[in-house]
């Protein structure tokens, strides 16, 4: 699978996974906690193969330089909501907000990658260099869920 494919393939399961929590009450107790707990660990591991292999590899080209540097930013916002809810009980009226709110910059950011970073990669490298980076992503992945959370 190239990368920009396993890369979709994760925003297409993230954005599942969003549109089911944002429909979660505070009553919702249970159902809230797991689903955010795997939403948390499929983001840190999506987090982890862009910023190990995707993002630098982009970044080596000037022209994709500050798109890079924007998602490595929209990351650590999301990190840092995410950060805010688990420390927010999900029974708390906040939780939904705060759900809301990082649901809404993951949405921008995925809209951004597919978009202008994907078109940016489909320039600067072939298909198979994009079957190399697709590899070592899955790769990582791979050992990511093995192993769990860093």
């Amino acid at each position: 699978m190239d990368a920009l494919s396993l890369l979709k393939a994760d925003h297409d399961k993230v954005k599942k996974m969003l549109a089911e929590g944002e429909k979660t009450t505070e009553r919702g107790e249970k159902t809230r906690t797991e689903l955010f707990e795997t939403l948390k660990a499929e983001m840190m591991l999506h987090e982890r193969i862009e910023e190990e292999i995707f993002y630098p590899a982009l970044k080596e080209h000037p022209k994709a330089k500050d798109i890079v540097l924007e998602g490595y930013e929209e990351h650590h916002v999301v990190d840092e909501i995410m950060g805010e809810l688990e420390a927010t009980p999900v029974t708390d009226e906040m939780w939904g907000a705060k759900f809301t709110v990082m649901k809404e910059n993951i949405e921008h950011h995925i809209e951004e990658e597919e978009g202008d970073m994907f078109k940016q990669a489909r320039q600067v490298f072939d298909a198979d260099e994009l079957e190399q980076l697709g590899a070592r992503m899955a790769e990582l992945k791979k050992v990511g869920q093995e192993i769990g959370p860093v």
